[in-house]
């Protein structure tokens, strides 16, 4: 089960979505988007959110009410990060993800630690949690087809560009 939320309106039309447990966050690590950005609390169990932005974005868009959205999501949904104040949150794009064998279920490291960056959260917000959850939307997707199909479509896009460049050259 996968849960959707949708980001403040203001900041614009953005999906933000999170595993049920670490079981279905290995399959979110597994079949990832790359332009898709994950949080977790730093040093603490919580959950992992995902922020999938939009084309050609990178993590320096992500505009300072999205990103207080992940880190309230992150933070609410932390066994021990809820219950203190101050706490750090970590993000990285999906991309920097390092997943080895050894490491237990839903556990990950990074493959370049200065991609990680951190944004501090002083106590939870609950008119930000509470609104979020409002949207929130429970679904069962097939992440790999999910993950197949985005990909062809941008592959496709690619050679239909090459095509069109290449007839405007002649």
């Amino acid at each position: 089960m996968v849960f959707y939320f949708k980001a403040r309106p203001e900041a614009g039309d953005y999906t933000i979505f999170m595993g049920l447990d670490k079981y279905e966050n290995e399959e979110l690590i597994k079949y990832g988007f790359i332009k898709d950005i994950w949080f977790h609390v730093d040093k603490m169990s919580s959950a992992h959110v995902y922020l999938r932005l939009k084309k050609g974005q990178t993590i320096d868009d992500i505009s300072e009410g999205v990103l207080e959205d992940c880190a309230q999501l992150v933070k609410a949904n932390s066994i021990q990060g809820n219950k203190v104040n101050n706490i750090d949150v970590v993000y990285t794009p999906w991309s920097n993800l390092k997943k080895t064998p050894s490491m237990d279920v839903g556990q990950v490291g990074f493959h370049n630690s200065k991609m990680v960056r951190t944004v501090r959260v002083e106590k939870r917000i609950n008119e930000i949690v509470n609104s979020l959850n409002k949207t929130k939307v429970e679904r069962k997707p097939d992440l790999k087809a999910e993950k197949e199909a985005v990909y062809a479509a941008e592959k496709a896009e690619r050679k239909q560009q090459l095509r069109e460049k290449q007839s405007h050259e002649t």
